[in-house]
């Protein structure tokens, strides 16, 4: 029987992207790679994915999409292990993977049954001009899905049995500004709430802090039903640095956000992407960043080592030594990584509801504390939201039994 290998590297998006893409290649003996573009490493990693799926799959047809494809088409054109290169703006078109039939959505067809969550894009591309950015190019401009379509998705994934849905996007939290009447990301939040009651857990990827308003903390901190988990798009605790990334937030209101939201919602945990050693970051401006962890209080830490993107502004300013951004690096993944063991440590003696994952012994708490069960799997359970009773912890995730 032909077999379908996708490799998916990046972020949520790619993740749900992908499932569409399984559906629509069917049963065609396909390869396909589907690429990020955030760092060189990224890069480099979509490189070997190709070579490694050529040697273990050489009789079958092997493409390349993502971001790495869409920035650098002929580079990828040119390697003897790919067979086709197909851009973003094309991956979800059904006429690219031989499929007959045009669905109306093609994420209507992502199906996840090989995750226990289901992601459902809502936005796409970006507007920003972050200096160290790639995705942009490889994305394009933001756009948004209107309400309707997304509220669907949503509603035929519950009825397949999915227990929590994550909305992921490029810029999250710019949903909206390009549909009639401008909805926020808060009032598409709302609405899928209202319309799908079936729905127990909604998850939302990475978030603008400056663009959460009223609206959207309310339903962070009120709403039972979405996840106290808030990933952070930080990238740095300097407000130089933060200025030369073009980012559009002051330390200051990001450390002030956090502050709201652990007030309003104590359970809230909160994730953070940091970039180390960006051009011009000195022991001052590093030691801030390194200090958010603390003040911010981030215990799902996205470390970064800052690498220089061809036609970013900037990889043309002064750059960091790599040796010292290495080291800089991993500082920040130890003092990171110290944060989150103490934290699950805290957990000890709590009762957590998980959605259990394969092979029905872990899964992720609400706060999206990982949690391994000691009793024996349930596969039954899998898929499905228990109680487990935390009874230890490791430095990387919690350990219990099935209440």
């Amino acid at each position: 029987m032909p077999v379908t290998n996708i490799v998916t590297l990046g972020c949520r998006l790619n993740i749900a992207e992908s499932e569409a893409i399984r559906t629509m290649v069917g049963d065609r003996a396909v390869t396909v790679v589907n690429s990020c573009a955030v760092t060189n490493e990224a890069v480099a990693n979509t490189t070997r994915a190709i070579r490694r799926l050529r040697r273990l799959h050489p009789d079958a047809e092997l493409v390349v999409t993502g971001c790495a494809a869409n920035i650098e088409p002929d580079r990828y054109r040119a390697m003897p292990e790919v067979d086709r290169v197909v851009p973003n703006i094309g991956k979800l078109d059904p006429a690219h993977w031989g499929a007959v039939d045009t669905p109306p959505s093609p994420a209507k067809r992502a199906t996840f049954t090989n995750f226990a969550r289901a992601f459902v894009e809502v936005q796409n591309g970006c507007d920003h001009r972050c200096t160290f950015c790639a995705i942009p190019f490889g994305r394009g401009p933001s756009r948004s899905l209107p309400a309707g379509g997304v509220i669907e998705q949503i509603r035929q994934f519950v009825d397949a049995g999915h227990r929590e849905i994550v909305l992921t996007g490029v810029d999250l939290t710019s949903y909206g500004h390009d549909l009639p009447g401008q909805p926020t990301l808060g009032q598409l939040v709302g609405r899928i709430l209202l319309h799908v009651p079936a729905l127990p857990r909604l998850r939302l990827s990475s978030l603008d802090g400056i663009e959460i308003d009223d609206r959207l903390f309310a339903l962070l901190t009120q709403e039972a039903r979405v996840m106290p988990h808030v990933h952070l798009s930080l990238q740095a605790g300097d407000d130089m640095i933060l200025k030369r990334m073009k980012r559009r937030h002051s330390r200051a209101q990001s450390v002030a956000l956090v502050e709201r939201l652990k007030a309003a919602r104590p359970a809230i945990a909160i994730g953070a992407d940091l970039i180390a050693g960006f051009p011009t970051e000195d022991d001052a401006a590093f030691a801030n960043t390194l200090a958010l962890l603390d003040d911010c209080d981030v215990v799902h830490p996205h470390i970064f080592s800052f690498s220089p993107r061809t036609g970013t502004p900037a990889a043309r300013m002064p750059q960091v030594a790599p040796a010292l951004v290495k080291q800089r690096a991993t500082r920040l993944r130890e003092a990171a990584q110290s944060r989150r063991a103490a934290w699950l440590r805290s957990l000890i003696g709590t009762r957590q509801s998980i959605l259990v994952e394969r092979p029905g012994d872990r899964g992720h708490a609400e706060n999206f504390a990982e949690v391994k069960s000691a009793s024996n799997p349930i596969a039954a359970r899998t898929g499905q939201i228990a109680p487990v009773q935390i009874t230890d912890a490791t430095e990387n995730a919690l350990t219990g039994t099935f209440a």
